[in-house]
């Protein structure tokens, strides 16, 4: 997500387009991970077939309405604490299939962070359809990607199976909701565990340097 020497820290960020807990963490990631000196790669992925393999037929906000209104609640408190423009959406979870599997095609791309911080502003500052083609159409144009051959490719079959395996791949993973982060082999879940993350990304890199200082050192002739 951003420009990295070869040994920079680096951090995986999972979440979905759906999430409101994503779009905090994505609007908050890039200025955090560049003070700290670590990159961001960005994996898209679905909540859905991880809540149904669990035996969920819905987000368990809706499954459990005392949780969502304290959801939707906490949301609008987070944004106001970090200045972030929010609009709780007229429908909730919206399917964001479409943008999904555009941002896996472009998730080790440039533009990918821009795409994916339009497809959330779109859905929690604008509350417009993230499903729709003319809508997600209209986010490619307006970041001067040509916006007829992605939305081709997305809905190609081999983007259709590739965002399966992405879906597999956080299953394997251990993922149970978004977004979720993966730093120096550990799981941080949540838009409040940013930081831990970017902290813990940090420190291994510096523990490696040290151990091979530390090893360097130990065979210097005396």
């Amino acid at each position: 997500m951003n420009a990295s020497l070869p040994d920079s820290p680096r951090m995986q960020m999972w979440f979905d387009f759906a999430s409101p807990y994503s779009y905090l963490a994505i609007l908050r990631v890039q200025a955090l991970a560049e003070s700290a000196g670590v990159v961001v790669d960005l994996r898209p992925f679905l909540l859905g077939p991880i809540f149904q393999a669990q035996g969920w037929n819905d987000s368990p906000f809706r499954l459990f309405p005392g949780k969502g209104a304290y959801m939707m609640r906490d949301i609008a408190r987070l944004a106001d604490k970090y200045g972030i423009t929010y609009n709780r959406p007229r429908l909730f979870p919206r399917m964001s299939v479409l943008p999904a599997r555009i941002a896996l095609l472009g998730q080790d791309e440039p533009w990918c962070r821009d795409f994916c911080v339009a497809v959330f502003r779109a859905n929690f500052q604008d509350d417009l359809d993230i499903q729709s083609e003319d809508v997600v159409h209209g986010l490619l144009q307006d970041l001067s990607l040509d916006a007829d051959a992605l939305i081709a490719r997305a809905k190609s079959e081999a983007a259709k199976e590739a965002l399966r395996r992405q879906v597999d791949r956080a299953r394997d993973l251990g993922l149970f909701g978004a977004p979720t982060f993966f730093a120096g082999g550990e799981m941080f879940w949540g838009n409040d565990r940013l930081e831990d993350a970017l902290q813990w990304a940090r420190d291994q890199v510096a523990a490696r340097d040290v151990a091979v200082a530390d090893q360097d050192n130990s065979v210097s002739p005396s």
